[in-house]
């Protein structure tokens, strides 16, 4: 039933309780026409099928729409998202699947949604259902979950990540996205049981179980890849991310990486790697400490040299570059794909240095570019998206998928 409604931003801290759907898909319909334009002309015949999984925000979104509207591919996509109920609206991811399953539709492509707990056997058999409707095997599978909780299914014993130090309490400084102060943070080292857990929450376990399903029963093209995604960060974040808790479960998703590969490589002529990308605002990184005040100063610095990308600008250069057809993936030391490098670069980090020194609150706004990421934290859900007229009644109430 139609549920038309004004709506307006309900932000506490670091969540959103709400979503336009409307600010969705224009959100969703410019990162279709940056995929349309990034492909490169050399991609060949592109992709025949995709699988993303943890499709909904962030990177995963920007990978179903590169693969669909740049590759040309069908897809499935995987997400965990709340559907509207009464005056409560759907969530973000909701309404961007929706609107991917709309324009793809309209392009004459498939884009199947399906939505629950990806670490389970029963979305894993669902979804394996939705590919062999294709009719395809597929060519690509994006694994794109960051989920807080994890229930090990052979068990049923349920684990939570932690974002902690490693050996000793981490403390610096931060900013309060309720008050949009500065303030210090303060973290306590990590037992070995958080450590673990972590792991089994953000690790590759999960991805390895997601490959073996569909290795058997078959749903793997001859040269299929599958990606993961990485964070690694300046020394700043370190004790937090990489040197934390965090670190330890993404050196177990590079190992299961290099398992993955030999395996995909020795059957099917394949590849699996982990990307490594740029911070960028995402729901997850809004809630790590630390993160906000640094990717306020990195935006600023990145946008000033004119270097900055979004997820799609990053998503589109992954595969023009290491993933499209007839591309070979071009790695590090440690076997990674590396889209950080511009982040990394030394003098990004030494202006954005200089204004971590720098900041306080009374230049807060002059010194990082603070606004700019409220604004795209605002942007994630449909809100503060150009050509919107949110005074306007928009219906909340939108399927999922097509009939």
């Amino acid at each position: 039933m139609p549920n038309p409604q004004v709506l307006s931003p309900r932000i506490r801290g670091f969540i959103c309780v709400n979503a336009h759907p409307g600010g969705c898909a224009a959100n969703v319909d410019r990162q279709i026409a940056v995929a349309k334009a990034g492909r490169s002309r050399s991609a060949g015949p592109g992709f025949g099928a995709a699988l993303v999984i943890g499709a909904s925000t962030g990177y995963g979104l920007s990978s179903l729409i590169t693969t669909t509207f740049g590759y040309g591919a069908d897809a499935v996509a995987v997400g965990f998202e709340r559907q509207n109920q009464g005056p409560r609206t759907a969530s973000a991811g909701w309404y961007n699947l929706a609107a991917v399953a709309r324009r793809a539709k309209e392009a004459g492509r498939v884009v199947h949604n399906v939505n629950g707990d990806a670490f389970t056997n029963e979305i894993k058999a669902e979804t394996i259902a939705a590919v062999k409707r294709l009719g395809k095997r597929v060519d690509a599978v994006i694994y794109s979950l960051a989920a807080p909780r994890r229930t090990d299914p052979a068990t049923g014993e349920s684990f939570t990540s932690v974002l902690k130090p490693l050996g000793q309490a981490f403390s610096s400084k931060s900013i309060d996205l309720n008050t949009d102060q500065l303030t210090s943070v303060q973290l306590e080292p990590a037992t070995e049981a958080d450590v673990a857990a972590t792991i089994k929450v953000m690790g590759g376990e999960d991805w390895a179980l997601w490959m073996k399903a569909l290795a058997a029963e078959d749903l793997l093209a001859e040269g299929c890849h599958s990606v993961a995604y990485s964070y690694l960060g300046p020394e700043l974040t370190y004790p937090i991310y990489r040197s934390g808790t965090i670190g330890k479960a993404k050196e177990h998703l590079e190992r299961t990486a290099a398992a993955l590969d030999a395996e995909l490589r020795g059957r099917l002529g394949g590849r699996a790697v982990v990307s490594v990308n740029k911070a960028l605002v995402t729901q997850a990184s809004s809630a790590i400490p630390v993160v906000p005040l640094y990717i306020s100063i990195l935006f600023k610095v990145m946008k000033e040299k004119g270097t900055h990308e979004g997820t799609i600008e990053q998503i589109v250069r992954l595969y023009r570059d290491h993933l499209g057809p007839g591309k070979t993936p071009q790695l590090d030391e440690g076997g990674r794909i590396r889209l950080d490098d511009l982040e990394l670069s030394p003098d990004v980090q030494s202006a954005g240095l200089a204004l971590w020194h720098a900041v306080t609150n009374e230049n807060l706004l002059a010194t990082t570019d603070y606004a700019g990421f409220k604004r795209e934290f605002r942007e994630l859900f449909g809100f503060e998206v150009p050509g919107i007229d949110y005074a306007q009644p928009v219906d909340t109430d939108v399927p999922l998928n097509l009939a």
